[in-house]
């Protein structure tokens, strides 16, 4: 009879590259005595002391020096497969097949190991050939809880999750139902999960109301997203401690900047005010222009619990009725907040501009200002067209500026991105009244230019000096170069619309000129869209590798630490720097900033899609009143199953689905974004302009769909 360490070594030998617990070995070797268990999990730790076999975490056991395993985070999509992204040198993604998933959800930490041999499967574009693993191992999972509708069938619950990624339902108990009924919105806890043969189990820990309805919909999305809508005690009471008085010892350590005449301006809707501006004319025809950010790291001091949470959070999250703050609001909307009339304390960069924009010197320095005034963009807006207003000479002359800095850094390599944003009119129960399409003003543009080349002086400051031979550790904000691929796909994607882009040696330039050669036309907002999504992801890295967008070769995030905490950060390395830093604090620093840019930059992503998503519940929600209104729209996009038209007023977008297109056969046209009719060779095409009618909206799926009444 063959021994148990010679049928456990079989075992082992039979599944190369992965890692199994002692009961699935156990399963494997058909014991079911529990003594043999037992003894089954001693020899395993003896074999494992011997290196005879490798234990991985979780007292996992795999053939010894045969596991080669890669971790990274899995994105998994509503299709089954799934993309893991690796924090390796070359970042490299490797595919994922629905089969070679085990227990993994979208977004856990995995282990995979590569499969060799292995090709693309079908459907996969010939060129996105990625190398090919399996799970090993889930090493921690990326949500805690997931959201989702609960059903009854005949003998259980479970919750269909929200997210089409999470392609499992989830099994609650009876027992676990705590009191949500079919057809509720909740959010369930997952229980360990292990066998991928059985689906997940949870248990609800919280009713969000009934599914469909608005308001649930969009609390719905926060709790989707994790984000939260709380601050814990701790941090509360650390807040109420601070005081708004500033000590005259703290003035006296500042530059005292309450005389010079500056002043914020936001949105009108806006809470917190965490910048100001100031413009003064020199004797020789340059400027000095003031950029003055609240000084948040002076309350919120490294290691606190404010920091503890505000790095937890990462940044603010602002869903379309409801702003989820980075910090309490004791500070966010009122001790750092640059309110006029009122002393605050603040970082100052003072930048001296010739006539060409250039900048000839500047000195950043810790300072206390008070603004004389609180403008709203339409404001300035209306000062800059009439020439009439308070603040009227300074503001001209800041808007003469912002325009040299525009040119000079298109001139330069930068590139003009004007992505389409809407905001919304709400009825008195918060139901959205109209869609309104932001118009991008020049008192905007202002404000980005002043704040870009605040930004770039900053860490220019920084990343350009040496100690001896080696950087200081910071936090940039990088934008890589676009890959060669999604460019070539952009270039046939523009082509279809009448534009060019040079397929070969694409610079920021000449997508700078198809950027121009789009304004003012209908698919304008769609090829700047597309356009972005053909870019690099912006990120924070401690490792400089400038920014293709702006065409900067020196770029942070220094002018917005009230809701993002790499500039709180940001803030906090200048005073240190400016006060000398020992070789122990650079060391430390060289071994944090990796982590926190990484988290940084999770938490920027996971806010943009929170972002994104609540703006769709609401134009769902808008639409579900247009049912059977005839609409203008773009054909923005081509499938086997119909097209997608954007509606150029509102820029929402729905499907019209193939049997919606009438009595023929369509077949899609990859390669000229079209689906053609088989018999009448009748064409949709991207850019194609046409009068849909709204037949169907689903709040709680989120879609719309249409149907062609008329091509032009």
């Amino acid at each position: 009879m063959e021994k148990l360490n010679q049928k456990v070594l079989r075992f082992l030998r039979e599944n190369p590259g992965q890692l199994f617990k002692a009961k699935e070995i156990a399963r494997g070797l058909e014991i079911r005595d529990e003594h043999e268990y037992h003894a089954l999990r001693s020899l395993l730790h003896s074999l494992a002391d011997d290196h005879q076999v490798e234990r991985g975490k979780k007292q996992r056991y795999g053939v010894a020096g045969s596991r080669s395993t890669i971790d990274g985070r899995i994105h998994i999509n509503r299709y089954g497969y799934g993309i893991v992204e690796t924090d390796e040198p070359e970042r490299r993604e490797i595919f994922v097949g629905s089969q070679f998933l085990k227990t993994a959800l979208d977004g856990d930490l995995v282990a995979v190991s590569l499969l060799a041999g292995s090709s693309p499967p079908r459907g996969r574009h010939e060129k996105d050939r990625r190398p090919e693993g399996q799970v090993i191992e889930v090493l921690e999972r990326g949500r805690s809880t997931i959201v989702g509708r609960l059903e009854r069938s005949k003998n259980f619950y479970f919750v269909v999750p929200d997210d089409r990624n999470i392609t499992r339902d989830i099994y609650v108990s009876q027992e676990s139902l705590a009191g949500a009924r079919h057809g509720e919105k909740v959010v369930v806890a997952l229980e360990p999960w292990e066998s991928e043969h059985l689906n997940p189990e949870g248990k609800v820990v919280e009713v969000l109301g009934q599914a469909g309805v608005a308001k649930t919909e969009v609390l719905s999305v926060a709790r989707a997203f994790d984000l939260p809508t709380h601050f814990p005690q701790e941090v509360l009471h650390e807040a109420k401690r601070i005081s708004g008085a500033i000590p005259a010892a703290e003035l006296h350590r500042r530059l005292d900047l309450r005389d010079l005449v500056c002043f914020t301006i936001d949105p009108e809707d806006a809470k917190d005010f965490d910048d100001a501006v100031s413009l003064t004319p020199l004797p020789d025809g340059s400027y000095r222009l003031g950029v003055h950010i609240a000084d948040v790291s002076h309350y919120v001091r490294e290691g606190s619990a404010l920091d503890r949470e505000g790095l937890k959070r990462g940044t603010s999250v602002y869903l379309v009725n409801e702003v989820i703050p980075m910090l309490p609001e004791k500070l966010s909307n009122d001790v750092c907040s640059l309110k006029p009339h009122e002393d605050r304390l603040t970082y100052s960069v003072f930048m001296t501009l010739d006539r060409h924009g250039t900048v000839k010197d500047y000195e950043i320095e810790k300072s206390v200002i008070n603004s004389k005034r609180r403008f709203t963009y339409e404001e300035v807006q209306r000062i800059l067209d009439t020439g009439k207003g308070e603040h009227a000479d300074v503001l001209r002359g800041m808007h003469m500026l912002s325009r040299v800095l525009l040119e000079k850094r298109l001139r330069e390599g930068g590139i003009d991105f004007d992505t389409a944003e809407t905001k919304f009119r709400f009825d008195t129960d918060g139901y959205p009244l109209e869609i309104i399409k932001k118009v991008r003003l020049d008192s905007h543009r202002l404000v980005e230019e002043f704040m870009l080349l605040a930004n770039q002086t900053v860490a220019k400051h920084i990343g350009a000096a040496r100690h001896g031979d080696s950087r200081k550790p910071f936090i940039y904000r990088v934008h890589d170069l676009p890959d060669p691929d999604r460019l070539r796909d952009l270039s046939n994607f523009v082509a279809k619309f009448g534009h060019k882009l040079p397929v070969n040696g694409v610079s920021a330039k000449a997508i700078q000129k198809l950027i121009e050669s789009v304004n003012g036309t209908p698919e304008e907002y769609l090829i700047n869209e597309v356009a972005i999504r053909s870019m690099a992801k912006a990120v924070y890295s401690e490792k400089n590798i400038g920014h293709f967008g702006l065409g900067f070769h020196y770029y942070t995030h220094f002018t917005s630490p009230i809701r993002r905490y790499p500039d709180l950060v940001v803030h906090r390395l200048l005073d240190e720097y400016a006060n000398g830093m020992n070789n122990e604090r650079r060391s430390q620093l060289s071994k944090r900033l990796p982590s926190v840019c990484l988290h940084s930059s999770e938490t920027e992503r996971k806010a943009v899609e929170a972002e994104r998503e609540s703006v769709k519940v609401k134009q769902v929600e808008y639409m579900a009143r247009h049912l059977g209104d005839e609409l203008e729209g773009i054909i923005s996009g081509a499938a086997n199953f119909g097209v997608f038209v954007e509606i150029n007023d509102f820029l929402v977008e729905g499907l019209v689905r193939v049997r919606d297109l009438g009595d023929e056969y369509y077949i899609f046209d990859e390669k000229n974004y079209a689906l053609v009719g088989r018999r009448t060779r009748k064409r949709y095409r991207l850019g194609d302009k046409v009068i849909v009618q709204v037949v169907r909206v689903d709040i709680e799926d989120r879609e719309i769909d249409f149907r062609i009444v008329e091509k032009r």
